[in-house]
């Protein structure tokens, strides 16, 4: 099974990369995907990393749908009607999506956040529409949606999501091997 982390530019870097790299430390298969037309997108910071394919070529999958925050790269990504469509779509249907950081408000922009627990970056929480705020809480995982408070949580919001993949025991060796745990 395929899980994608959608790229924008002006995303996050930790947040993007995060998820990528424990997600192909379990031996999932993860794809980087670019919403443009072109494999190279910018990071807020200014780094310029090559996707391993564009929206255009993302097939329908059950995994997970993940969005690194990040401004604008946020903005950027909420701003695609592609992916909006298909995260309303991957929502309705019950299957997994993840947003850390700035990122949840473009679930709450769908209002895929109604009357769920979530968390995001602080200052964003009026973007999350409706959503019961975890304010104190850095990952926060209600039924098919993951978000995460913000870049420095990016490790526990990768491995939260690998442990709804692998298991909560190999998530953490995962970690442990990472010295993070």
């Amino acid at each position: 099974m395929k899980h994608y982390v959608f790229f924008a530019n002006g995303f996050e870097d930790i947040e993007a990369l995060s998820v990528v790299d424990v997600l192909r430390r379990a031996g999932v298969e993860v794809k980087t995907v670019s919403i443009y037309d072109t494999l190279h997108v910018t990071s807020a910071h200014g780094v310029t990393m090559v996707t391993d394919m564009v929206f255009a070529d993302v097939e329908p999958t059950e995994g997970y749908l993940i969005l690194p925050g990040g401004m604008p790269g946020t903005t950027n990504l909420a701003a695609h009607s592609g992916l909006c469509a298909m995260l309303q779509e991957h929502n309705a249907k019950g299957l997994p999506l993840a947003a850390i950081c700035a990122a949840p408000m473009v679930f709450g922009g769908l209002g895929i956040l109604e009357g769920k627990k979530a968390i995001c970056y602080p200052g964003c929480e009026g973007g999350l529409g409706g959503a019961l705020v975890q304010a104190n809480q850095n990952v926060v995982k209600d039924g098919n949606i993951i978000t995460g408070k913000g870049p420095g949580v990016s490790l526990d919001f990768a491995l939260a999501i690998a442990a709804t993949l692998v298991g909560e025991e190999r998530a953490s060796s995962i970690g442990k091997a990472m010295m993070y745990l």
